[in-house]
């Protein structure tokens, strides 16, 4: 049974580090070591800190053996080395940081043969924190303009435009009592416990996320010119920034197709497009609820994350775990939550309860928009 879980485990660390060694295969040591975009890591520190956390939680604390280099430890700690100075820092480049992937890895195959996963939890951790850094690191090449920040298949296209006021773009969720967040059974990040019930009124939700032709007719139509679609936070951060656009658009639109759904906005922008629409971004509560609906489910979920209106906060009697600079650290700090996943989400990350977040401002994420309403 031992050998058996070893070689579960073994297959599932080595599958997403094929995927992530695919996606940076195609740089040079230059262009891995540099940093790509101002708001991002240099994919060398990703690299790098990738390892560092599979070193401390599997090998350390899982398997009760040393560091392999005790003295990267703050180098690749994220509260202790920020984007900012990530790129000034002596982090390993080159061939020596994967030297150090490869090192760990074994250690980490030798831990496990030895002492089994246990609980499974610490496995799961290190393997969904490898799987998220990859679309992190899709993140940056998407900002960089470098390959792997697109899809190389355009994503969901959706037919339609959820602008429209038809009755067929909307889905009536009746009021009800709905339990939110992740069961107790198998593995689940600290924000999505505990599971509880909460009371939600009735809403209309889009059927469809916010597609690029809609977007361009928002733009078209003044959308980031009439000061009245725009918080106060919002139109600031416009103004600052000169934003006329979603990230990554030129000035003659969108690179993908019309009746793809809208990426890379936003809250502050999603935010004003709602109420252009005489609409409002839903919250993560109505958001679950619609995308755990059988009755008739949402479409589209998957095309980008969707924005909530809801603040990042942790549910009652939340507890930390395993550590609290995961989740508790950006409670109630101005961070929003995102819902769902985008294409470069891993399959294994996947999940209606999943609560993503960022702040307002941010438009790295592969981020997008479905509106919602009050029934009255």
């Amino acid at each position: 049974m031992a050998i058996a879980a070893h070689h579960t485990a073994g297959d599932a660390l080595a599958q997403v580090r094929a995927r992530t060694l695919e996606l940076v295969a195609p740089f040079s040591p230059e262009e891995l070591e540099r940093v790509q975009h101002p708001l991002m890591s240099p994919l060398d520190w990703d690299l790098g800190h990738i390892a560092a956390y599979e070193d401390l939680w599997l090998v350390h604390r899982h398997g009760g053996r040393e560091l392999l280099r005790s003295d990267l430890a703050h180098i690749y700690d994220a509260f202790e080395t920020p984007r900012e100075v990530r790129g000034d820092i002596p982090f390993l480049r080159g061939q020596e940081v994967f030297d150090y992937l490869s090192a760990v890895r074994e250690r980490a195959l030798e831990t496990l043969e030895r002492t089994g996963p246990g609980d499974g939890t610490l496995l799961e951790l290190v393997i969904r924190h490898e799987a998220q850094h990859n679309e992190t690191m899709r993140q940056t090449l998407f900002l960089a303009g470098l390959p792997g920040g697109v899809p190389a298949a355009a994503p969901h296209a959706v037919a339609g435009s959820t602008g429209a006021q038809t009755a067929g773009d909307w889905i009536d969720v009746p009021a009800s009592r709905f339990a939110i967040g992740a069961s107790t059974g198998g593995f689940a990040f600290d924000n999505e416990r505990p599971r509880h019930a909460v009371d939600v009124p009735a809403f209309r939700i889009a059927r469809r996320p916010v597609t690029n032709a809609s977007w361009r007719h928002f733009c078209e139509g003044g959308g980031y010119e009439r000061r009245e679609w725009w918080s106060a936070e919002g139109w600031a951060w416009k103004e600052e920034y000169d934003i006329t656009r979603p990230e990554g658009w030129t000035a003659d639109g969108p690179t993908g197709a019309g009746e793809h759904p809208v990426l890379h906005v936003s809250w502050f922008e999603a935010d004003a497009f709602a109420r252009a629409h005489g609409a409002r971004l839903p919250t993560e509560t109505e958001w679950e609820r619609a995308a755990t609906w059988t009755q008739e489910p949402i479409a589209g979920v998957g095309a980008g994350w969707e924005w909530t209106s809801s603040c990042f906060t942790g549910y009652p009697g939340f507890r930390p775990h395993p550590y609290r600079e995961y989740s508790e650290v950006f409670f109630d700090d101005g961070y929003r939550v995102l819902r769902g996943w985008s294409w470069a989400t891993e399959e294994r990350v996947r999940s209606t309860t999943f609560r993503n977040w960022d702040l307002p401002q941010r438009r790295q994420i592969f981020a997008g928009v479905r509106l919602a309403k009050d029934v009255t």
